[in-house]
């Protein structure tokens, strides 16, 4: 099959790239036939229509919102459906009964009316009676068809420790609030991870834009060093907690990311996936789409689709490192610039599959809270810890707590007081693995396991914090985390000589949209 990588937000055309339309997975939505079959509780939608209403609202997803009394208008109507089936069916198959031997029929008076018609009118009325069944059943499989889609578009339901609204509540602080000089000018400039990676040429925007575009970057020397240092710490940090690690693919089923709640298009219109283009020879034949995960949540959640755990083997908890793709960078601007957000970037992820246990669940997602806040600490980044609101929530989270670092150079351009996110952790419930098709055995009885995903380290936004507050202006140098320097050949300080340029560093931030 030949294949080209497409990236779904770009509309100019670039070698073996072309514009996608926007669509939903996997053929418009259509589920190919060897997709896990999602398993949704529709009766729990029809039982509780306020809920699912109230949550869509909660969440921002307005259109959502009006899906679950559209369910129950179906659900009425499919039981309509069935009482006519039945009906139906049951002369049919007295009809049937009747031409097979009229005579055992003569004393039933249900038949009665038979008598009086020719054998031909009777063959008549079975043949309609056949074409009006057909006609119910394929209405009754629409309506069914179209509440699972209906049920498949809503989010997850809210936890009732999320906060509602729109703000985050802060839940505790990492490590003390560094120190500057606010009248330093000048130096707060050379704060900027951008400048500081460029004039130490360890960073290189410009090689990038011509390479690969806006978006991408190179890591040179002790930067690619570091990237590695910081990938072996965070895993050998959940490793000591017992997660074991896995080496997930890269390229996944486009119906698997939508069944683990990751969209061609986010909540504000703006392409999130690269697919990967097919021949329209392969479109016609079936063969499913493919994607380049965004995280390896999806193809670690996909690692259990369509099979059954073993409910002794839960939890079961697996911690992966692999590179992620984004299309949505984002608008260019302050907010973007350097290493903040970007297309490719290296992350160590956690996931755990949980019994159907809120507390089995609420331990492993407190144990990924701990891992997070360990490394953070350790490193020597000022945190804070949050508690996401409901409209920041993706569509398979019940819960969301996310941890920023202090950036210099985001405080000095007035983005949220210096903070970005670093890592962020979710509680899913069921919601993945019902649409995964992923099952345990509870007491006898198969059940859905639980799912909780979390960053142990987002290798690009942790390296840009590290350069920002650890550099030295004086010496030209960035401080080592003691934790990293096994991984950095012991070296307590990377730098030293100016090896970049003021002019390299200017233009390296006109290749970021200074």
């Amino acid at each position: 099959m030949n294949r080209a990588f497409t990236c779904l937000r770009c509309r100019a055309p670039r070698p073996r790239v072309r514009a996608a339309a926007a669509r939903g997975f996997a053929d418009n939505g259509k589920r190919p036939s060897m997709a896990p079959k999602p398993i949704i509780d529709i009766k729990h939608i029809r039982q509780n229509p306020e809920l699912y209403e109230l949550t869509c609202l909660e969440r921002n997803y307005p259109r959502q919102a009006e899906n679950p009394a559209r369910i129950l208008q179906l659900h009425s109507r499919w039981q309509e459906l069935q009482r006519q089936g039945r009906s139906l069916r049951e002369r049919s198959n007295l009809l049937r009964k009747f031409l097979a031997n009229p005579a055992t029929s003569s004393g039933d008076e249900d038949v009665a009316d038979l008598r009086a018609m020719t054998r031909e009118q009777v063959q008549e009325e079975a043949r309609r009676l056949k074409g009006e069944l057909s006609g119910i059943e394929q209405g009754e499989a629409a309506a069914v068809g179209e509440m699972e889609a209906l049920a498949l578009e809503m989010p997850n339901l809210t936890s009732d420790d999320t906060p509602r609204g729109h703000e985050p509540v802060v839940l505790s602080y990492i490590n003390e609030q560094p120190r500057f000089d606010e009248d330093a000018s000048e130096e707060a400039v050379w704060r900027s991870h951008l400048h500081i990676g460029s004039e130490l040429g360890i960073l290189d925007f410009a090689g990038a834009a011509a390479s690969s575009g806006w978006g991408w970057y190179y890591l040179l020397g002790e930067a690619a060093q570091l990237e590695q240092a910081l990938v072996q710490y965070a895993l050998a940090v959940a490793t000591r907690h017992g997660w074991t690690q896995v080496a997930p693919p890269s390229i996944v089923y486009s119906h698997i990311g939508a069944a683990c709640g990751f969209q061609p298009r986010d909540q504000n219109g703006e392409q999130q996936v690269y697919a990967i283009a097919r021949s329209q020879a392969d479109a016609d034949r079936g063969v499913p789409e493919l994607c380049l995960a965004g995280t390896s949540e999806i193809p670690l959640a996909g690692m259990r689709a369509n099979s059954t755990i073993d409910a002794e083997d839960l939890p079961m908890r697996h911690v992966a490192v692999s590179r992620c793709y984004r299309a949505e960078a984002g608008a260019r601007g302050a907010d973007t610039k350097g290493l903040y957000r970007v297309h490719e970037f290296t992350k160590v992820e956690m996931f755990a599959w949980t019994a159907p246990d809120e507390g089995e669940a609420q331990d492993v997602y407190e144990e990924m809270l701990d891992i997070q806040t360990e490394i953070l600490s350790s490193l020597g980044l000022y945190c804070r810890v949050l508690s996401m609101p409901a409209t920041d929530l993706g569509a398979s989270a019940s819960r969301k707590v996310d941890m920023e670092a202090y950036f210099p150079s985001r405080r000095q351009h007035g983005l949220g007081d210096g903070w970005g996110e670093v890592t962020s952790a979710s509680m899913c419930g069921d919601y993945q693995t019902r649409r995964l098709a992923t099952r345990t055995r509870l007491d006898g009885r198969m059940t859905f396991p639980f799912t909780a995903n979390g960053t142990a380290l987002a290798v690009p936004r942790v390296l840009a914090a590290l350069l920002e507050n650890g550099w030295d202006e004086e010496s030209a140098t960035v401080a080592v985390p003691e934790c990293l320097r096994p991984w950095m050949d012991g070296k307590e300080r990377i730098g030293g000589r100016r090896r970049g340029t003021r002019a390299a560093a200017k233009k390296a931030g006109e290749h970021q949209g200074e």
